[in-house]
């Protein structure tokens, strides 16, 4: 493309951006001796000033710019007399004066910040009423904890650490964490927006796509610490596996579609007692309207690093044995992989059967080894994570479950 090209491209956007902008602002102006300082007109020639700069390629221009901006939003908020002390139109001004500039050599990154910038001007009430009214004081400190240990930590952090003669995957063990924190904060989400009975079902259906196993672990967490909720909880937890077959599912479509003919049964026996185990839990709380506490903690900080220490400490573990006594046996390595990442597994079963190395019986063995070794781990992880009642009841469940998947394998043997 060439240079005339871009600064069209570039002057575009940045008309666009300010018009955009300065359409929302212009909704809010008013009217009268009162009125804002700026509307649509004023916001499009700040950043069509602000491209027209960065054209010329002067920066001490754009500076000059930029500073003669401050000074008429300046004069504009010490000349209203409307009594609103907010400063939120004339910051937005000199936002647009700086998207202008950028559009010139970056229009699309613009664009996206001219959407963004409307969108948090014209979510003024929204937002307003989400930090004041509806957010508490320990979500929001909770929040705030979050932010830093997913903005701050983890791009800080090693890859990894060693102690001895120990490789420590710093970064990826504090993935973990951030992850759990993300799954307990998202079902304390859906609590508050759908209630016990459906909005812990719903978070750990959505949740399942992500990772059962830490579903079923932070949905045990929520538990232990709100007994009251457990019923949800177990709801929740089984509503992650019927993710995780699904998935399973999309899997052998993706990868080896062939093989989906003779591996629908055992999805399809799955899927159904995935989905009767989960509604089981639902279908108790009918007449058990369990009360949803508001002021609760989004997540719980010690129970995510113990999470995540646990998991790496298991799959270390599992690792080195397969290391030195040996895993050779499809079966085998297929059910190291499985316990931690089913459809991982199953890609590489999957990929051997394309290439006919595996036959149709071997298939569906390892794949059921896999989903076998990752239904021990989620029990793991319901026991440690929402204790003994958390644990036997979603282990009955995925029993279930394990057992239906192999059901058709062992007939059709016969």
């Amino acid at each position: 493309m060439s240079t005339a090209n871009n600064i069209v491209l570039g002057l575009a956007a940045a008309l666009g951006a300010g018009l955009l902008i300065g359409v929302e602002r212009e909704r809010r102006k008013g009217s009268g001796a009162k009125r804002g300082i700026a509307g649509v007109r004023t916001f499009t020639l700040a950043a069509l000033a602000g491209a027209g700069a960065a054209v010329i390629g002067q920066p001490m221009l754009s500076i000059a710019g930029a500073l003669f901006i401050a000074v008429l939003v300046s004069i504009g908020y010490w000349r209203n007399r409307s009594g609103d002390p907010g400063v939120t139109t004339e910051l937005a001004l000199l936002v647009t004066y700086l998207i202008g500039i950028m559009a010139i050599d970056h229009p699309s990154i613009a664009a996206g910040c001219a959407v963004v910038v409307t969108l948090l001007l014209a979510s003024r009430r929204l937002l307003h009423e989400l930090s004041v009214d509806v957010l508490t004081e320990t979500e929001l400190r909770d929040g705030l904890v979050f932010a830093a240990a997913a903005l701050v930590l983890l791009p800080l952090l090693p890859e990894q650490f060693s102690i001895l003669t120990l490789e420590i995957k710093l970064r990826r063990l504090w993935g973990l964490v951030v992850l759990f924190m993300t799954l307990q904060a998202l079902s304390y989400i859906a609590l508050r927006i759908a209630g016990p009975r459906f909005g812990l079902a719903l978070s750990g259906l959505a949740s399942g796509f992500v990772t059962s196993t830490g579903t079923i672990a932070a949905l045990g967490a929520r538990a232990r610490e709100a007994p009251h909720l457990r019923t949800s909880c177990v709801a929740g937890a089984l509503s992650s596996t019927v993710a995780t077959v699904i998935l399973l599912g999309v899997v052998v479509l993706a990868v080896f579609p062939p093989a989906f003919s003779y591996l629908t049964p055992m999805l399809l026996a799955a899927l159904i007692a995935a989905l009767i185990s989960a509604a089981v839990p639902l279908w108790q709380q009918r007449d058990n309207r369990q009360h949803n506490n508001s002021s609760g903690r989004a997540f719980n900080l010690v129970h995510a690093i113990v999470f995540a220490c646990g998991l790496t400490a298991i799959t270390t573990g599992i690792s080195l044995i397969n290391t030195y006594l040996g895993g050779t046996a499809a079966a085998t390595a297929t059910a190291v992989a499985g316990a931690f990442d089913v459809h991982a597994a199953a890609t590489s079963t999957l990929l051997l059967a394309s290439g006919d190395k595996l036959n149709t019986q071997q298939v569906m063995l390892t794949i059921l080894v896999a989903f076998s070794a990752n239904t021990i781990m989620k029990m793991i992880a319901a026991f440690v994570g929402g204790g003994r009642v958390y644990g036997m009841q979603v282990a009955s469940g995925l029993i279930l479950i394990a057992v239906a998947a192999w059901l058709p394998f062992l007939l059709l043997r016969k």
